[in-house]
């Protein structure tokens, strides 16, 4: 699934090739110390990965013209996830909120008024991130705008690989599309979204929308799918994007 080995067949380096010159290369103390966490080796089994879920709830979905307005973290691992240092924090969106975004995660212009800008609570944020691999569902969400929003205030963007739920399942069901004959024979398409994703899997139903709750859930689907379709032996290389 993934293009990323020691050095993959494309003669790309690894992660943690890229991580040691990212670190030579940053400017910012928050990312080089980022970078200088390390990243674990493409060989690494997935049960011994230490791994963060991420997510971020926005004003849109193009990070270069929205903003995030909550993020969700929560440690995990395959054994466990750590719900005693779960963090979930409303920031301050540089560009304004928009009725439809309210009306999605219900954060409204009264919850970001108080709320302190994503840059006063980045500490917290690479406190959680430093050493651990991101898994998110749809990667190019949480990467994008992390991405986006570190360039507007560092003035350097970052880069990291991720696990990517959403990716997973795509991979897992190619034919999620019927045509249309398909579609007349009975055969109905494949929702790869969180919720649908997570029912396969026999876990709970979550309210949707708040960055912590689906940070949770997120990390739940990564187990499942793991257990359900892959090992706990699977090395990193085989599924981060």
């Amino acid at each position: 699934m993934s293009s990323e080995s020691a050095s993959d067949t494309t003669g790309n380096p690894s992660w943690p090739e890229r991580y040691q010159t990212l670190a030579r290369e940053a400017r910012s103390p928050l990312l080089k110390a980022f970078y200088q966490a390390g990243c674990v080796a493409p060989d690494t089994p997935m049960s011994d990965v230490p791994m963060v879920a991420l997510d971020f709830e926005t004003t849109g979905l193009d990070a270069n013209q929205h903003s995030i307005v909550s993020v969700g973290m929560i440690p995990f691992s395959l054994n466990g996830i750590r719900l005693g240092a779960a963090r979930h924090w409303v920031v301050r969106p540089k560009l304004p909120l928009h009725q439809t975004s309210i009306e999605i995660h219900g954060i409204t212009h009264t919850d970001i008024a108080e709320a302190p800008d994503l840059e006063e609570i980045l500490d917290q944020i690479f406190g959680l991130l430093n050493g651990r691999v991101p898994v998110v569902h749809y990667r190019n969400i949480e990467r994008e705008f992390m991405d986006v929003a570190l360039k507007w205030r560092l003035g350097e963007g970052i880069r990291f690989p991720v696990l990517d739920t959403m990716a997973i399942e795509a991979h897992l069901y190619p034919d999620r599309h019927p045509s249309r004959w398909q579609r007349w024979l009975g055969k109905r398409p494949v929702s790869i979204r969180l919720s649908d994703s997570r029912s396969r899997y026999g876990l709970p139903h979550y309210a949707a929308h708040n960055a912590l709750i689906d940070a949770i859930a997120t990390a739940e689907l990564l187990q499942a799918q793991i257990y359900h379709h892959f090992s706990p032996q699977t090395p990193i290389r085989e599924l981060w994007l």
